[in-house]
This record gives structure tokens, C-alpha cells and sequence, in this order.
């Protein structure tokens, strides 16, 4: 089965690092500007990015009560060229609306998630796939977002980890990155990349696609394909 063509996009400092407040004092507008020449794309996140940056987000819980879903499940909600989706295990983020930045919003969650949880989002006209026994099957998500909603293009716009989960799933296809001229260097902060775990020091091989200064600026625009 197909899957749309995934692309991490992400800014970070010169040592790698995403913490956004950092990134936006060394930066302007040129990471949503790229992200526009990358194309017509669905943009996906993780429950972390979501809980700082995404305005539809009403509240998020910590506890889990109810009968899991405990199957494949599929809920679309609203038809759209473009989805902001949020990756969220196990179901523990509410919304205050079904939309952000004019595009419908679509959360993927494993089969933990509680039959309440997706009732509530049914309700609430937002669309749902419900993947993976105890954590999301990112794979097979990636093949429901071509099947059901036709997803040509997803773009990972953060955290580290979700990008580290889709890397390590072996679906990403690119990797753009755009470096901000400005160093971090504080402890424990997260990479463009984190959270895999693997067996032995093998790097994810990449070849490089294209290298810019952006316009005007001191910011480098990388863009690798990933090696299969």
C-alpha cells in the first residue's frame, strides 16, 4: 500500500538543537517561508510541540479512564487538501475547535486510546486514526493518511522525537533543515532527532539535494534525501 512523501522539516541552532525559544531569537519568518516552497503538504506534530505552539488546544490530561478502542480504527470528520495532525498516544489532548491555521484538525493515537476519547472528537467534527496495540504504528498510519484522506505530502514539523519515531520507521523520504546562525549548548535539550532506539552506532545515511543562504539572512537551508 502507499504512503504519502515525508519530509522532516525542522530549524535548529548550529548544534542541532529545536528549543523554539532559542530558535525564534536567531531567526525570522524563513522556516515557514521554506516550508512553503516545500509545497502543498499536511503538517504533522507531537503532543509536546502541540501543547506549547497549537492554538486549538484546549487542555491536556494526565489520566487515561475508559475501555480502549483495541482495533484499527478510521474517522474522517471533514475533507481537505491539507490536515494539521497531532500524534497523541494514548488520547490526552482536548480541543477547543477543530481547525488550526484554516486547516482541519486530525489526530493519530494508538489503540489505548479510550472509545470516550474518540467519541468526544467525533463530536467534535475532528477526524482520527487509531493505530498501533500500545504505541502509534507509524508506518501504517502513514498508509491511512494516503488511503482515507489522500495524503500526498506530510511534513513532520516537530519534536525531536516524533521525527525520531518516523526516521526510525524507516518513512521518511527528506530531511530539510534549516540552520539558524546561533549556538545553544545548554544540557539535555532535545535534537532534531531523538529518542531512537537502536541496537548498534549505525548512522541514517542522507544524500545531499541542495545547500542555500537564505536571502538576506545567515540562515542555511540543507535538504537530504534519506537513504533506503
Amino acid at each position: 500500500m502507499s504512503r504519502p512523501y515525508i519530509v522532516v522539516h525542522m530549524m535548529t541552532t548550529l548544534d542541532g538543537r529545536i528549543d523554539c525559544p532559542v530558535v525564534a531569537q536567531i531567526s525570522g519568518h524563513e522556516y515557514y517561508e521554506a516550508l512553503d516552497k516545500i509545497g502543498k503538504t499536511s503538517k504533522v506534530s507531537g503532543k509536546v510541540t502541540a501543547v506549547l505552539e497549537n492554538t486549538a488546544l484546549r487542555a491536556e490530561i494526565t489520566e487515561h479512564t475508559g475501555i480502549p478502542v483495541g482495533e484499527e480504527s478510521v474517522n474522517i470528520a471533514q475533507e481537505a487538501d491539507e490536515y494539521s495532525i497531532v500524534a497523541d498516544t494514548l488520547g490526552s489532548l482536548r480541543w477547543k475547535k477543530n481547525e488550526e491555521d484554516g486547516h482541519p484538525l486530525l489526530c493519530i493515537v494508538s489503540q489505548q486510546a479510550t472509545l470516550d476519547y474518540l467519541e468526544e472528537l467525533r463530536e467534535q467534527g475532528i477526524s482520527w486514526i487509531a493505530t498501533g496495540k500500545n504505541r502509534i504504528d507509524l508506518a501504517r498510519a502513514a498508509e491511512l493518511l494516503k488511503e482515507h484522506f489522500g495524503i500526498g505530502k506530510l511534513s513532520i514539523v516537530g519534536g525531536g522525537h516524533i521525527c525520531g519515531g518516523f526516521l526510525a520507521a524507516g518513512i521518511v523520504d527528506e530531511v530539510s533543515v534549516m540552520i539558524a546562525p546561533g549556538i545553544d549548548g545548554r544540557k539535555g535539550q532535545t535534537a532534531v532527532f531523538d529518542g531512537i532506539v537502536k541496537p548498534d552506532d549505525t548512522p541514517y545515511r542522507l544524500k545531499l539535494k541542495s545547500v542555500e543562504q537564505w536571502p538576506g539572512t545567515e540562515v542555511i537551508w540543507l535538504r537530504y534525501s534519506v537513504e533506503k
